[in-house]
């Protein structure tokens, strides 16, 4: 296995086999298809209005726009309620007096607005003019009779327009703000105006460029010993040293999202995941992605499930002295994956998956922020219709991938409040540049997504729901959900925009297997980087056995006993009581070793 771990996999006739037959036929792949003037016209239109639309589609924009404004203008009784609710708020506010605004100051729900600054006139009026404008566009933006999808566009829309125009956001109408000017006599303005230069110019300020030298990949972060024992077009494959004197038979082997950079679970040596986990006695594999090129574009969702996983599973069953069976874990869009590999394994017979047919078991599996209904998948679901998805295959089609820098700005619009506006505000109006840690440094270590596979896993996933639905074709058959049979351990965080925990948690209707459920305080990245001894961190957790009845999940969260501190040791513990009596460690064979952990792939940076 290891003799042959470069070769180079291809696609197989002009179609591979997709995930979907839809999302097939409807991508048309360059290599494929030659672009006609006409298409490569519309293709340059589009490409060159992206980055003024922030990579959206403004034609679903637009749609979502034209159904709420011809609604509203056909519903002259609901014209009468806004005017009637617009009169009373402006009412509100005028009312509003120094020191009583309601919920001002310490007491109030949104932090922007939570210094006692913003109790005194003029601004606690500034402060619930604003309040009674987010109240009123809620409001106005359901009108009776628009599609679902168009009046949560035009109601998040609202909500960020109301964001840019928040008075936190604006010298003259923050009162904190001001106070700091007087104070610091202009210092600290003029401080937000070098690093606005900065930013707009491209040119770093020196204190910008120390922050940049912090937390540099394989000296600060990802950091943990171990070897890279694998390596195909896609991946390597890492094992880690053994840190015990034994070790579980059974190892964890940890897939990451491809949108990401692996070592976001082995970040500095206080929160490392793979630290913690080697260190409680598990050997340990992790796959680091590689981050595609141009000449990557038709690359696919089966092409990441054979090089991917089954590939790195093979690998593993080939390393171990004697058949062991594999705890699997993916994170994000990996456990995604993973639990498609799990269901078509499920139901490989003697012919095994792509061309698999000896791979190890796998005993457990784990999924950490990973959804696998996508019916309900937040914010992220307003953004994809055939509209903007065929608006971003003109994007990508020519560069041949979506940029990480792109998919950056997408999550950051998602909660643009505190990543954006709040954040700008500092370091723009106070002169505050954020000090860099190991998660932000990780975070702007971007990635990419080729064009054909970033096509087929929207489409399928979130257009078409084909996982939830049995649907999702691998090599030509259907797969599903319900044929797991394997425990589950299930992660949600309680602030995820990116996979709701009430997304999450609905793999419980999907597979009959015995779950166990943990809900995190934190967010997507936060939430699962939750190492012992963090301050602030609470989990609830909870047994369904297999065959057990559906809770809703209010139900669940009403319900599941509470704990302080971190989940790791609840899932080490779990780990353990699914494995085998522990052994004496084995150091990795040195004909295996490719070259030493983080590994060349993560080392290996484009510029979008």
């Amino acid at each position: 296995m290891l003799d042959g771990a470069l070769r180079r996999t291809t696609p197989n006739g002009p179609v591979i086999m997709s995930p979907s037959t839809k999302a097939a036929a409807t991508y048309a792949s360059p290599s494929k298809i030659p672009e006609t003037p006409t298409q490569r016209l519309d293709r340059l239109v589009h490409s060159t209005a992206a980055p003024l639309t922030g990579g959206l589609s403004p034609v679903s924009l637009a749609l979502a726009m034209a159904d709420w404004a011809w609604h509203l203008g056909v519903s002259p009784g609901r014209q009468m309620e806004l005017a009637a609710l617009a009169t009373q708020m402006l009412r509100d506010t005028l009312q509003t007096q120094d020191g009583v605004a309601d919920g001002a100051g310490a007491s109030d729900d949104d932090p922007r607005f939570r210094h006692e600054a913003w109790a005194s006139w003029p601004f606690s009026q500034v402060r619930a003019g604003f309040r009674n404008s987010e109240a009123f566009w809620r409001e106005a933006t359901r009108v009776p009779g628009m599609t679902a999808h168009h009046a949560d566009l035009a109601q998040f829309f609202a909500r960020q327009l109301l964001g840019v125009m928040a008075p936190a956001n604006w010298l003259a109408t923050n009162p904190v703000v001001l106070r700091d000017a007087v104070a610091s006599r202009g210092a600290h303005l003029a401080k937000g105006l070098q690093n606005l230069i900065a930013d707009v110019t491209g040119v770093p300020t020196e204190d910008d460029l120390a922050q940049q030298k912090r937390f540099k990949v394989g000296r600060d972060v990802g950091v943990t010993p171990g070897q890279v024992v694998y390596r195909n077009r896609l991946i390597e494959l890492i094992r880690y040293e053994p840190q015990t004197e034994k070790v579980h038979p059974e190892p964890v082997f940890i897939i990451p999202s491809w949108i990401m950079k692996f070592y976001i679970l082995d970040l500095s040596p206080h929160n490392s995941m793979v630290r913690y986990l080697v260190g409680q006695g598990h050997t340990v594999y992790m796959l680091s992605w590689c981050n595609p090129a141009a000449s990557d574009h038709d690359l696919t969702m089966d092409d990441y499930l054979r090089l991917g996983v089954l590939d790195a599973l093979q690998a593993i069953g080939d390393l171990a002295e004697r058949p062991v069976p594999v705890h699997a874990m993916g994170y994000c869009l990996g456990g995604t994956l993973l639990a498609i590999a799990a269901a078509a394994l499920a139901k490989a017979g003697p012919q095994g998956v792509m061309g698999h047919t000896d791979l190890p078991v796998l005993k457990t599996l784990t999924l950490l922020a990973a959804q696998t209904d996508f019916s309900e998948p937040g914010e992220l679901g307003l953004f994809i219709d055939e509209s903007q998805i065929g608006f971003i295959d003109n994007v990508t089609t020519g560069k041949g991938y979506l940029s990480g820098n792109q998919m950056a700005g997408s999550f950051q619009f998602l909660h643009s409040r505190d990543l954006v506006w709040t954040r700008r505000m500092r370091e723009y109006l106070m002169g505050e540049r954020e000090q860099r840690n190991d998660l932000m440094a990780w975070n702007a270590d971007v990635t990419r997504m080729p064009a054909r596979m970033h096509h087929e896993y929207l489409t399928s996933l979130y257009l078409h729901n084909a996982l939830a639905t049995s649907s999702y074709r691998v090599e030509g058959r259907a797969v599903s959900l319900g044929d797991i049979r394997m425990p589950v351990f299930m992660v949600g965080t309680q602030r995820d925009h990116i996979s709701p925990w009430r997304s999450v948690y609905k793999l419980h209707h999907l597979c009959d297997a015995e779950m166990t459920f943990v809900l995190t305080s934190g967010g997507h990245n936060a939430g699962i980087i939750s190492e012992p001894g963090h301050a602030n961190r609470s989990y609830q957790m909870a047994t369904r056995a297999a065959h057990g009845p559906w809770i809703e999940p209010e139900e669940w969260a009403a319900s599941a006993p509470a704990h302080e501190g971190s989940w790791w040791p609840a899932w080490h513990r779990w780990l353990a009581a699914k494995s085998s009596r522990k052994q004496a460690a084995t150091a990795i064979p040195a004909e295996a070793v490719l070259c030493a952990a983080p590994g060349d792939y993560v080392m290996k940076r484009y510029k979008d």
